[in-house]
């Protein structure tokens, strides 16, 4: 799933995955499995290493609690490859209630700049501008790895934390070196190193894992489905709706306990993008206005929280909304 130059990576891909075991293996340490389901994932994945934290969660979506004791187990052949089958299952269903924000660096964001002389002038002239604190026309030539972290991964440059071979394009051109630069030589020194990056990320890609959540209503679903845990959540915003000021409208106090507990329950900041905005005023409008006296007793007080949260679900399904982390 694309967004706005952004990848999200919800699981979908691992869905259709195969794998085996190599044919002479009829025994295979629980290590080696791990390696080998990881390596598997990765590569539906643009090879993004898996985080930790998404391996660990998968793990324990098969009752896998100790990775070390496990990689140490040895498995024959059929109890080998029910683990492959289901631990990429739980890679995907992990996925799938939290997913992945990725940038997928190709260098084809770059090369839109080389279109254009104008747009490209116009990139460099900012770039000058802000690099130019003390207004002298002047800059560092060392400056250009600055102007390359102010570009940033929005516009197709990778974190040099990420992206080594960034330094060795640097030094090809001399950018590391002493001397001054005026907007001109900035200009043309910028563009070999870029259209050189370009090439290299065309070549080979980079996935950088973006601190974005997204809000796709899988976790409300679960909740849903839960009946313990939703009646944890209606007790939870009753109690809340007893502490609230006289007066206040019932959905005032549930749009307030939402906010408060919304990361808990998968939805995104009230306050996150007009997005977000949009959807919590586009929930309660939909309210049947008649529910918000006060007045209802705990069955229908329950009733109507669910009826937020099954809308909320619907909406954020059919409209995931990207937020910050």
């Amino acid at each position: 799933m694309a967004e706005g130059g952004l990848t999200v990576l919800d699981g979908t891909t691992l869905k259709s995955i195969s794998i085996s075991l190599p044919e002479s293996q009829n025994s295979i340490t629980g290590a080696e499995l791990l390696e080998l389901a990881d390596c598997k994932a990765s590569s539906s994945l643009f090879g993004l290493s898996l985080p930790e934290t998404i391996k660990s969660s998968s793990l324990g979506r098969i009752n896998i609690d100790d990775d070390v004791n496990f990689s140490c187990t040895v498995l024959d052949r059929d109890r080998a490859s029910d683990f492959l089958q289901h631990y990429i299952s739980a890679i995907s269903d992990q996925l799938k209630d939290d997913p992945l924000v990725v940038a997928v660096l190709d260098g084809k964001t770059l090369n839109v700049f080389f279109e254009d002389e104008d747009d490209f002038a116009m990139l460099a002239e900012n770039l000058f501008t802000d690099l130019d604190v003390e207004d002298k026309g002047k800059i560092h030539r060392k400056e250009i790895r600055n102007a390359l972290i102010q570009m940033g991964v929005e516009m197709g440059i990778p974190p040099f934390s990420e992206y080594p071979l960034l330094n060795d394009i640097i030094k090809k051109h001399g950018a590391d070196e002493e001397g001054e630069l005026g907007q001109a030589q900035f200009a043309q020194l910028l563009q070999p190193i870029l259209q050189d990056l370009a090439n290299a990320l065309a070549e080979k890609h980079v996935v950088v894992v973006q601190n974005i959540k997204i809000a796709n209503g899988s976790k409300l679903r679960k909740l849903l489905a839960d009946e313990k845990q939703l009646n944890n959540i209606i007790e939870k915003t009753r109690l809340e709706m007893n502490i609230g000021e006289d007066g206040q409208e019932m959905t005032d106090v549930i749009t307030v306990f939402l906010q408060k507990n919304g990361k808990e329950l998968g939805l995104p900041p009230m306050e996150a993008n007009e997005a977000a905005v949009l959807l919590y005023e586009a929930i309660f409008a939909d309210l049947d206005k008649g529910k918000n006296d006060g007045k209802l007793n705990k069955d229908e007080f329950g009733i109507l929280v669910k009826d937020i949260l099954e809308k909320f679900a619907e909406q954020l399904e059919a409209n995931p909304i990207l937020h910050d982390n």
